[in-house]
């Protein structure tokens, strides 16, 4: 059977009949006899923003009770570019203690999610996120997700640029269904037939799966630019400005256990734009994937296996085709890290910018540690910059004028916004994981916290403390955190066990390989402390973590998607 007759994924279907992603969501908030929606318009839902999902952690003595699961909403803002002004922030974090569980968490994305929202709570919400002028649509679903680009858009002129072609692809590639309005915020609904309502870009099903846009500019790769199906590298002239940008597609992190077909994939540079093409190769890249993806099967539906199966000059020829827009060669660059840059920098008009180190994007107050809730709500009312979130989860107190300087200092200090972490520790990421997410297999952020600090031991019982090596957990192998491209990443198997994968590239430019399964928290320790021993021992000058894994042998490169799963070469056991 060839795939243009297989059965089109059922979620498919439910787009189809959705009128233009209304589904039955309407009636479904009415229904106060279950905290739940329909099966359909849990699918639907996310083209809203938002996700169903419930407390794992009360399953067992709810279905003892015989009582329903304890359902609630996550909800996630589009915010571009992560662009956030203080009054913004104030009307989120209400939100998030009015109706949510009390806590922001700062997502991989650049933006926030919401957690513990119930249904009868969904339209309230929804309306004080709109007079925020905020917006959830489109941040989830098989559309244009948020937008990332630079984490501090005010860092220079260059980053501004970026932060504008970034902003100017996400306006021109949001859904323009008036169902959000229509369902959320009581607007008025379109006269005669749904037919009347034509999405432009996407047409009446949308795309095949997710697709993810970003803006990055060298030397900094803080973005993760090769982790998404799009990408745009900036290139400077001599003056200094953006000329144009290396075009890259086909990257995405999501893979399935034992299903070796699936696998994450760094993206390819397919070309070089000029700056004033970006928006037209936006459209183009997004319609051909619309047109050619794999509608029958959603562990097969991303960029990375079109392109896979096409082939990236067949791909590069269809963009053309459809842009107008002839590609020239990628230009040289160089990317150093991925990582934020901690503490005061300064932009060009003498303004500084703090960037806060938040653990795995949770803002809450810790009992007796950091007060993120309480400290950043007194910063928000008081400061004149804004705020700026980071794709690592952290947050950036920005635009702040030489004179308020110490003023912000001394909020940072009383509510104990900043602590002595370690260079490996600034280097975390983990995923919400349990107990809301309904793919996780294991813990991720409750638990990553707890293994750092062994690690930190173990790395000073080595005299690597100072060592910058990048971390990154997630409760399952869908690879929110992006764990393919950390130097040392987990991933989630079952409860309390995680595969353990080793050489990623520090730039984030070179996927990672498995080195060992269904590891537990002791197998992980020790799994780990002879490869430090061995790091220490044996590194040459200025060489990463990851570059040493693959030199001594404990894993072979991954060139790319497939390869990923190939473990060519003697694998090293320290």
């Amino acid at each position: 059977m060839t795939t243009a007759t297989k059965e089109l994924a059922r979620n498919e279907h439910i787009k189809d009949a959705s009128r233009y992603l209304r589904g039955t969501l309407a009636e479904g908030l009415q229904q106060e006899i279950t905290g739940a929606i329909v099966e359909d318009d849990q699918q639907l839902v996310k083209f809203h923003g938002m996700y169903l999902q419930d407390d794992r952690d009360l399953r067992a003595e709810r279905g003892k009770k015989k009582m329903e699961k304890a359902f609630s909403f996550m909800i996630r803002l589009r915010i571009p570019g992560g662009v956030c002004t203080p009054q913004q922030f104030l009307q989120v974090q209400h939100i998030a203690q009015v109706y949510g569980n009390d806590t922001m968490r700062l997502t991989t994305r650049q933006t926030f999610q919401l957690h513990g929202i119930i249904k009868s709570n969904l339209k309230a919400t929804m309306r004080e996120i709109d007079d925020a002028l905020l917006t959830t649509i489109a941040a989830c679903g098989d559309v244009n997700r948020n937008v990332m680009s630079v984490t501090n858009p005010l860092q220079s002129r260059v980053h501004a640029q970026a932060y504008e072609t970034g902003k100017a692809i996400s306006d021109h590639l949001i859904p323009e269904t008036t169902a959000y309005r229509e369902i959320w915020l009581d607007g008025e609904k379109i006269v005669g037939s749904d037919e009347e309502v034509v999405e432009p870009i996407y047409g009446k099903t949308y795309l095949p799966r997710k697709f993810k846009v970003v803006i990055a500019v060298p030397p900094s790769n803080e973005v993760d630019v090769f982790a998404h199906d799009l990408g745009y590298i900036a290139i400077l002239n001599e003056d200094g400005n953006i000329e144009g940008y290396n075009v890259t597609v086909g990257g995405g992190m999501g893979m399935t256990h034992g299903q070796p077909e699936t696998y994450p994939r760094t993206a390819d540079v397919m070309g070089y734009c000029k700056f004033d093409e970006t928006v037209k190769i936006a459209e183009a890249v997004l319609t051909v994937q619309r047109d050619w993806g794999d509608r029958t099967n959603r562990a097969h539906a991303r960029l990375k296996y079109t392109i896979e199966d096409r082939g990236l000059d067949a791909f590069r020829a269809e963009v053309e085709k459809r842009s107008g827009v002839k590609l020239d060669a990628p230009k040289p660059y160089i990317f150093d890290s991925m990582s934020d840059r901690y503490g005061w920098t300064e932009s060009e008009n003498g303004n500084g910018h703090l960037t806060l180190f938040v653990q795995n994007g949770r803002i809450r107050d810790i009992p007796g540690g950091p007060q993120w809730m309480t400290g950043l709500k007194k910063i928000a009312e008081t400061l004149q910059g804004e705020f700026r979130l980071t794709a690592n989860q952290n947050i950036i107190i920005s635009n702040v004028q030489p004179d308020q300087h110490w003023d912000m200092d001394k909020l940072v200090a009383q509510y104990k916004l900043t602590r002595d972490a370690s260079p490996v520790r600034k280097n975390s990421m983990a995923c919400v994981a349990l107990p809301t997410c309904g793919l996780a297999l294991a813990e991720s952020e409750r638990y990553l916290p707890d293994l750092i600090t062994e690690i930190e031991e173990r790395l000073a019982s080595h005299g690597l403390t100072d060592n910058e090596i990048v971390i990154r957990m997630t409760g399952c192998p869908n690879g929110c955190a992006r764990p393919y491209l950390a130097e040392i990443g987990f991933v989630g198997k079952t409860p309390g066990k995680y595969n353990m994968y080793l050489g990623a590239a520090f730039d984030g430019s070179r996927l990672s390989k498995l080195y060992a399964e269904d590891l537990d928290h002791k197998g992980i320790v020790a799994t780990l402390d002879p490869i430090f021993a061995a790091y220490k021992n044996e590194r040459q000058e200025g060489e990463h973590f990851g570059d040493f894994t693959i030199r001594a042998g404990f894993v072979a490169p991954t060139s790319n998607g497939a390869d990923f799963h190939v473990n060519t070469g003697a694998k090293r056991t320290a």
